[in-house]
């Protein structure tokens, strides 16, 4: 591994630098270097830095940044161990600047760099803000999705969101803006830290409407690494979406583990119905059956998608697994014997089953998020 310093690296003037350039990120060794060399070609004349933040990645970003940072002191890492998520990477890369502006771009050299002064020259103009990067504004262009599945992703993301923005966005999905940090900071605390796209809770975590200038922007094709963009970060998408329907009264994680309870009931029957027509076997037995095939689907989607910056893998897998079925079995004892007990005081069928399954459901998420996907 080359230890030469960049011939181009120069010291920091004293006090905080006008722009941090937060770059959230896994996986992305390769491109880390080239990304610095871009910043520093486009931002020529800009007092600036830029704030890794890896969220340990196996293939050696954070080591790669940190060789950059001995010879370059814009350069800096925050590496998170036990934890993952891009909205969550971005809050901690913006919180540990003390610029008066701060840039979200990604680290995969897809985003056009080029277009961080224009996007810092609107701002400090004073007209407006926030600065986002479009894609689909005149001038901008889409052509580095690498293919029609994530054309039709992100293209139904903006679709779906444009419903509920206070403000008109033609990239509600894009992940380049830029802001001034007293003003990120003063959203930091209504934002949910979850997910993969943080420019829409920013939007609608503002108290009034926010004052958005886009900017045309090239979105390149990925050279190395894996594009992050699937269908189970538009469904990550959707939940904050529905977070802030409610307006935070109920925790996205929450409404993500209810959605998929409601889902495994449908797999219950499912399977039910299909043992009750292909075998002859007891219907308690096949209730038995259709309740652990659905406990497991629950389970792996849940581990997918309600808490897929705490996914579980390897031998963890397994024992979260037996953990779930133990926990949601106890929930489901608490739900009849609560619902059975309203029953007999009279309260309608109705009621009684409505708030033992309530209840159920609570027990397995509290219970769950404290056993199965614990922090580490």
């Amino acid at each position: 591994m080359n230890e030469s310093p960049s011939p181009t690296a120069p010291r920091r003037s004293s006090g905080a630098p006008t722009l941090t350039v937060v770059v959230p990120c896994y996986n992305e060794q390769p491109n880390v270097a080239p990304m610095i060399a871009k910043l520093d070609s486009a931002l020529g004349g800009i007092d600036w830095e830029v704030i890794y933040v890896d969220d340990d990645s196996p293939d050696g970003t954070a080591d790669e940044v940190r060789r950059v940072a001995r010879h370059d002191p814009r350069v800096r890492c925050l590496r998170r161990v036990g934890r993952r998520g891009l909205a969550s990477a971005v809050i901690e890369g913006a919180l540990a600047s003390s610029a008066e502006y701060v840039a979200v771009i990604d680290g995969d050299l897809q985003h056009d760099e080029t277009r961080l002064p224009t996007m810092l020259a609107a701002l400090r103009s004073g007209q407006y803000d926030l600065a986002i990067g479009s894609r689909h504004v005149e001038g901008g262009d889409a052509g580095g999705l690498a293919n029609r599945w994530r054309h039709l992703i992100s293209n139904g993301g903006i679709r779906l969101a444009q419903y509920f923005l206070p403000v008109k966005l033609t990239d509600p999905m894009s992940g380049y803006f830029m802001l001034r940090r007293p003003l990120f900071e003063q959203l930091a605390h209504s934002l949910t830290g979850q997910g993969f796209k943080i420019l829409l809770d920013l939007v609608l975590s503002a108290s009034a409407p926010l004052r958005v200038v886009e900017i045309p922007v090239q979105f390149r094709e990925r050279l190395a690494g894996e594009s992050k963009l699937d269908a189970l970060v538009m469904a990550q998408f959707g939940g904050l979406l529905l977070d802030k329907v409610f307006g935070g009264l109920l925790p996205l994680r929450f409404i993500s583990f209810a959605i998929v309870g409601c889902l495994g009931v449908l797999v219950h029957l499912a399977v039910l119905a299909t043992l009750r027509e292909s075998t002859a076997m007891t219907f308690e037995v096949e209730q038995a059956i259709a309740t652990v095939v659905a406990m497991a689907f629950n389970f792996e989607l849940n581990n997918a998608i309600t808490y897929r910056d705490q996914r579980l893998r390897g031998p963890r897998l397994w024992r979260g697994l037996l953990l779930f079925m133990v926990v949601c079995g106890v929930g489901a004892i608490a739900n009849i014997g609560i619902a059975q007990a309203l029953y007999e005081q009279h309260a309608a069928w109705t009621v009684a089953g409505a708030i033992g399954a309530v209840i159920g459901v609570v027990w397995n998420y509290a219970v769950s998020a404290t056993l199965v996907w614990r922090a580490r």
